[in-house]
């Protein structure tokens, strides 16, 4: 046991470049670093046998999944192969500490490093061990969710008191409000193809893409996600679009870029391109779902809704665009904005949830309760949540700390809305390049 936190509380890994030994041969560095990567990709197909949700996307050589199945039972002897080839990869990687690195390099040997730490830890969870919230986020994710207690949400409950209609419990008043924003059924796919038609079209003004680039929508129902990204390789994607619960106007904006562009579909593009086809760096073939590649995708994919539609942009465009499609009044548009951006504070409710939930501080109905009272969701809505969180556990971090992790990086490196230019470039930096959420946090 001590073993295996002392790996999982690893907190630096790389030497500087100084004071190096004797550098390696390039050539028999990219060798090394390519074979490692090999492995890697064949250790994470294979963790995906005991959990269908462990591997996210794949496109690389057939044959490497072939004859591999899904839901397998997790036992002593897979532990231990599993536990034993993730050991053997860490230790090859720390042995090609000792040469000098170009930065890219650099990117390359954390992210390898970090994912590689993630698998362990995920090993170990299927083999019974179970790490506090914070604890598996830093293992698993690379980053720790900073704690909110009740006041925090209360206090933006307060101020939707004030501007909501009526008088009486404000989740009634909420809901019923919104609801006035509901984009029809038939009206769906039309106003989906309109925001992503206008998420494609800004992104393109500062990101090249494959001119094959492409994705597919379908919507579907019973599923414990909003929407989802299934990256297919060859810069194809299928989105899939969640129809259970009520899809709110704004909430097209919100899948077209966070799935489409720039968000997923262009950071899954950009990584195949650039990495997988541009360097061969085989690792980029597979998609860890449960790494720190998440926080990245997730971060980049939250905040790229804002690159997209930069300062009051967005608004304009739903008013004039898509509410029309929609055939929903305006006149309370204003005041709906008004109502999500103070919902916005909602976003880490879903953390303390799945914190004192999977902590078994709380049961379960106990959480739905708390997300009703805390974040105003529908019983409905919390109990989804719930089931969200009883399927990914501690993934939820990655929509919000992943947001502030990019925005912080972005922004403090230049990146303001008043210069979209170097926006835009640090933003494709990270869509291009393998990061690491703790690298973006120094």
């Amino acid at each position: 046991m001590n073993k295996i936190f002392s790996i999982l509380l690893i907190a630096t890994f790389f030497i500087s470049c100084s004071e190096r030994k004797e550098p390696l041969i390039q050539s028999d560095l990219e060798l090394k670093m390519n074979s490692i990567a090999e492995d890697y990709v064949k250790l994470v197909l294979n963790i995906g046998q005991y959990d269908a949700n462990f591997v996210d996307a794949y496109y690389g050589p057939e044959e490497w999944r072939s004859g591999l199945k899904t839901d397998l039972q997790f036992d002593s002897t897979a532990y231990n192969k599993l536990s034993s080839e993730t050991d053997e990869l860490l230790n090859q990687l720390e042995s090609l500490s000792d040469y000098k690195a170009t930065e890219l390099e650099t990117l390359r040997f954390r992210y390898l490093y970090k994912q590689l730490l993630a698998c362990k830890t995920y090993i170990n969870m299927l083999n019974g061990i179970v790490l506090p919230f914070d604890m598996e986020t830093k293992a698993l994710y690379d980053a720790e969710a900073p704690v909110h207690n009740d006041e925090y949400f209360q206090d933006a409950i307060t101020e939707l008191d004030k501007i909501l209609p009526g008088k009486g419990d404000v989740a009634k008043r909420l809901n019923d409000f919104k609801m006035k924003f509901v984009i029809p059924a038939d009206k769906l796919k039309e106003v989906f193809d309109a925001a992503i038609k206008e998420c494609r079209m800004r992104t393109l003004n500062f990101i090249k893409l494959p001119e094959k680039e492409s994705f597919k929508v379908e919507y579907v129902k019973d599923k414990p996600w909003g929407a989802y990204n299934w990256y297919k390789g060859n810069y194809f994607s299928l989105i899939e679009v969640n129809t259970d619960l009520p899809v709110f106007i704004d909430r097209a904006v919100d899948l077209a870029a966070h799935e489409g562009y720039p968000g997923h579909h262009v950071y899954n593009t950009l990584l195949e391109q650039n990495l997988s086809n541009g360097r061969n760096w085989t690792e980029f073939k597979v998609y860890a779902l449960f790494s720190p590649q998440s926080l990245i995708a997730e971060g980049t994919a939250n905040y790229g809704i804002a690159m997209a539609f930069p300062g009051n942009e967005r608004i304009k465009f739903e008013k004039e665009i898509l509410f029309p499609i929609a055939g929903i009044n305006p006149d309370d548009a204003d005041l709906y904005y008004k109502v999500i951006d103070l919902q916005k504070s909602f976003s880490y409710a879903g953390n303390e949830a799945a914190r004192n939930y999977l902590d078994e501080k709380w049961n379960r109905e106990q959480t739905v309760e708390w997300l009703q009272k805390n974040s105003l969701r529908t019983k409905e809505s919390a109990d989804k949540y719930v089931s969200f969180i009883e399927t990914y556990r501690s993934y939820v971090i990655n929509y919000n700390l992943g947001y502030d992790i990019v925005k912080n990086y972005i922004e403090s490196n230049g990146g303001t809305i008043d210069n979209l230019k170097k926006r835009w470039e640090l933003f494709e930096y990270l869509l291009s390049t393998p990061q690491t959420p703790g690298a973006l946090i120094k």
